[in-house]
Order: C-alpha cells, then sequence, then structure tokens
C-alpha cells in the first residue's frame, strides 16, 4: 500500500470534503474497492474486445449464470434457454466495442438476452397481440413468499407468449409501457391491455394454488 493511501485510510478526515470520518473508515475501504472492480470490468471488457479468449471466458463465466435465469424467464424449455442465452452471449461479444461505459454492463448484457428471446419467441412462436383498447390501471400484490420460485415460474410459463412477454418486461424487467410498445411493434394500449389480462390470470391461478395448498381444492 502507498503512504498516500496509507496516510488517507489512516486519517481522520476525509480530504474529499473535509469532513471527519472516524465511524467511515469501512465505507472508505468499501468504496476504493468498488473503484478497482469497476476498473478491473474495464480492463477486461478492453482485452475482450481485441478477441482476448481469457478476457471472453471471465465474462461469461461471470455473467451467464444469470443471463441463463433471464432466457428462463421467456423460454420454458431449459435447453432452448441455454441455446439462446449462448447465441446472445456471440452477439455480446461481437457488439463488445459498441459499449460506451456509459452504465451497467450487466444491464447492456441483459439487454441483448432480452431481444434474442423476444426475436425468438416472436419467430417460432408467431405470437400476436390483439388490439384490445380496455385496460385499467390495476394493482397486483407480491406473489405470496410462502411460494417456491418454482412455482412461481410454473405460473408465469403458463402465461400465453403474448401475456408473459409483457408481464416479464413490465414487472420484471422494468420498462414503461411505451417502451414495451417499441419493442414489439405494439401500442401503448395495448401493452396496458395485455399486462391487464396477465395479472388477472396470475391473480386467478395464485388464488387456485393457495386453495390446493391448503387442501381446499
Amino acid at each position: 500500500m502507498s503512504p498516500k493511501i496509507y496516510q488517507f485510510l489512516n486519517s481522520s478526515y476525509n480530504y474529499f470534503t473535509a469532513i471527519p470520518v472516524y465511524a467511515n473508515r469501512n465505507l472508505l475501504i468499501t468504496i476504493l474497492k468498488v473503484i478497482n472492480l469497476h476498473q478491473e470490468e474495464h480492463e477486461t471488457i478492453r482485452l475482450a474486445v481485441g478477441n482476448n479468449r481469457q478476457a471472453q471466458q471471465m465474462i461469461y463465466t461471470k455473467f451467464s449464470p444469470k443471463m441463463l435465469s433471464v432466457c428462463r424467464q421467456y423460454i420454458k424449455d431449459l435447453h432452448d434457454a441455454e441455446d439462446l442465452m449462448i447465441t446472445a452471449f456471440m452477439k455480446v461479444f461481437t457488439n463488445l466495442k459498441h459499449f460506451e461505459h456509459k452504465g451497467s454492463f450487466e444491464g447492456w448484457i441483459r439487454r441483448i438476452m432480452i431481444n434474442e428471446c423476444l426475436s425468438y419467441i416472436r419467430a417460432k412462436k408467431k405470437v400476436s397481440f390483439l388490439e384490445d383498447e380496455y385496460h385499467q390501471e390495476d394493482s397486483f400484490n407480491n406473489i405470496e413468499s410462502n411460494f417456491s420460485v418454482d412455482d412461481i415460474q410454473f405460473l408465469i410459463d403458463a402465461l400465453p407468449e403474448g401475456y408473459k412477454m409483457i408481464f416479464n418486461l413490465y414487472a420484471i424487467e422494468g420498462y414503461k409501457h411505451q417502451e414495451i410498445g417499441s419493442m414489439l411493434g405494439i401500442s401503448e394500449s395495448t401493452s396496458k391491455s395485455q399486462l391487464h389480462h396477465a395479472r388477472k390470470m396470475l391473480q386467478e391461478q395464485v388464488s387456485k394454488l393457495k386453495n390446493y395448498s391448503n387442501g381446499t381444492e
């Protein structure tokens, strides 16, 4: 550790603000670690852009478990989800030179995964969206915590493809209806109505699952 860093960490003053930081030494150490991790990620990306296989493998190893989960949200068959993830990672490395380091690297990868899944669903399953102008801004309570992840995924998998796509994009990924409309080539109103129907169907399925679990159905 350099003398300057040692002096900084052991000083009772934060040189950035000149405010006492007696209780914040651990916070400062954490900040330095985050900065170091960011620099490491930046360097790994730089090497991967230059087709460094080790750097590319590091990126794949770090993010593939999460990205497989993302693909699985949209694709019911695990093998198909894994194939799509691999295809999407090929696009990640092909387009890595276009990543501008202006946002989350993981978020950038995630968007590529989602777009790959949406393209696959629309091409293979010919999903269509009815121009249903009816919708209402309804509330949907979180699925009860005593349900397992598999139970929740089962309920979402049971939705029609169009409902599932929009529910995932809105409720899980956090996209706005206008953004979803642009992604899927539908109107904002259609996105809202499809979400309404998806939520209604999920509420019905949650009630059935609760009754089944309680032995009342």
